[in-house]
C-alpha cells in the first residue's frame, strides 16, 4: 500500500499541512498570514514566525479531520527544511521533529522548491524521466532539468537579481496597488493593452545569451516601469494602470516562457512542469501553453490552488522519497534558508 505521509510547510507566510497516500490527495489545509503583512508592503519575518506558531496546531487538526486519519496512522512525516525564512522554517521543523519523536515515525526534511515540481503528480500522474520544470515564485525563479524528483535535479538557470514575484510586488507598489502584487496586477492587466508600452526583456540580448542563456533578471524591468510612471506623472499625463500592468506582465511572461521552451529544446525535454506561486498567473499560463504547443512540448500545470506554498507538495515529495527507499533524515537536521534546489533532502 502507498505510504500515508503528513507534510508541513512553513517557509514564508503560509502555514500548510497536507496529507497524501502516495500520489492521492487526502487533505490540503493552509492558513495564510498575508493580511498581517499588507500594511508593511511585504513579508516581515518575525510576524510570519509568530503566525506559524499560532496556526500550526489548528491547521494540523483540520488536516487530520479532512483526511479522516489519526496521527498514529501515519507512515512518515515530511517537512520543509529550506529554502525560506529562517525563523519561519524553524517553527515547522520543530513541530515535525516533535511529531516524529513522539510517534516514532520517520522524518524527511525536504526542499519545498522540488515539492512545487512533485505536487503536479497529484493531478497528472508520475513525472516523465527526464522532464523540465519552470519554478516561479515570490523569492525564486528557476529552470530545471529533472531526471529524478527524489534526487537528480540540474539547475539550468535562475534569477540573478529580483525573482518574478518580487518584481510583481514592487511594480504594484509603484502603481499604488495592493500587496501581494501578483494577483492584483494580473486582474488589472486584463483590461489593458500588453503592447502599449515597450518594456525591456532582461537577459535576452545576444551578448547575454552566452553567459546567461537560461538565467533571469527582472530588476531592470522593475526600474523601467518606475521610470515610466515617474516621467508620465512629472509631465502631467494620465497613466493607464491597466496598460502598464498588461505591458509589464507581458514582458515577464515573454521572458519566462521563451527561455523555458528554449531550455526544453536544448535538453531534448518533451515535458515541462510549471510550478510556484506565480504559476497561477493567467498570462504566463496562456503564453507558455501556446509556445509549448508550437514546440511539441507537453505542458503540465497544477491547478492554481496547488501552485502556492502548501503542505501537500511537501507530503507528496516525502511519499516519493519513502517509495524510492531513501533513508529518513536525522532528528538533528536544521533549517537551511539557502538550500539549493539541487538538494532534494537534508
Amino acid at each position: 500500500m502507498s505510504p500515508l505521509v503528513l507534510g508541513i510547510e512553513s517557509s514564508c507566510d503560509e502555514t500548510g499541512v497536507g496529507i497524501v497516500r502516495g500520489q492521492e490527495l487526502l487533505a490540503n489545509e493552509v492558513a495564510s498570514s498575508v493580511a498581517e503583512h499588507v500594511r508593511f508592503g511585504g513579508v516581515v519575518p518575525e510576524v510570519a514566525s509568530r503566525a506559524h506558531l499560532q496556526a500550526l496546531g489548528p491547521t494540523l487538526r483540520r488536516a487530520l479531520d479532512a483526511a479522516g486519519v489519526q496521527l498514529r496512522d501515519l507512515d512518515a512525516i515530511a517537512v520543509t527544511a529550506g529554502p525560506g525564512l529562517m525563523g519561519a522554517l524553524v517553527v515547522g521543523i520543530s513541530a515535525a521533529k516533535a511529531l516524529s519523536a513522539a510517534l516514532r515515525k520517520p522524518l524527511y526534511g525536504v526542499n519545498h522548491l522540488v515539492g512545487h515540481v512533485g505536487v503536479d503528480m497529484l493531478e497528472n500522474g508520475p513525472l516523465p524521466k527526464p522532464c523540465g520544470a519552470l519554478l516561479v515564485s515570490g523569492g525564486h525563479t528557476s529552470l530545471l532539468r529533472v531526471d529524478d524528483v527524489t534526487g537528480s535535479i540540474t539547475e539550468l538557470g535562475s534569477t540573478i537579481d529580483d525573482a518574478a514575484g518580487e518584481a510583481y510586488d514592487k511594480v504594484a507598489r509603484v502603481l499604488g496597488l495592493a500587496y501581494p502584487g501578483g494577483p492584483v496586477i494580473d486582474r488589472a492587466a486584463a483590461a489593458g493593452d500588453p503592447k502599449a508600452i515597450a518594456f525591456p526583456r532582461g537577459l535576452t540580448a545576444q551578448k547575454d545569451l552566452v553567459k546567461h542563456r537560461f538565467d533571469f533578471s527582472f530588476s531592470g524591468l522593475k526600474t523601467a516601469v518606475a521610470r515610466y510612471v515617474e516621467t508620465e506623472r512629472l509631465a502631467g499625463r494620465p497613466i493607464s494602470i491597466a496598460d502598464v500592468a498588461a505591458s509589464f506582465q507581458e514582458a515577464v511572461a515573454d521572458v519566462l516562457s521563451g527561455k523555458a521552451v528554449a531550455a526544453c529544446e536544448q535538453e531534448s525535454l518533451t515535458t515541462l512542469v510549471l510550478g510556484g506561486g506565480v504559476a497561477a498567473n493567467s498570462r504566463l499560463r496562456a503564453l507558455l501553453a501556446e509556445r509549448c504547443a508550437a514546440g511539441g512540448i507537453t505542458l503540465r500545470r497544477p491547478s492554481p490552488g496547488l501552485c502556492t506554498d502548501n503542505g501537500v507538495m511537501v507530503a507528496v515529495l516525502g511519499a516519493e522519497l519513502v517509495c524510492a527507499g531513501k533513508a529518513p533524515s536525522s532528528l538533528d537536521i536544521s533549517a537551511y534558508s539557502g538550500l539549493p534546489v539541487t538538494k532534494v533532502q537534508v
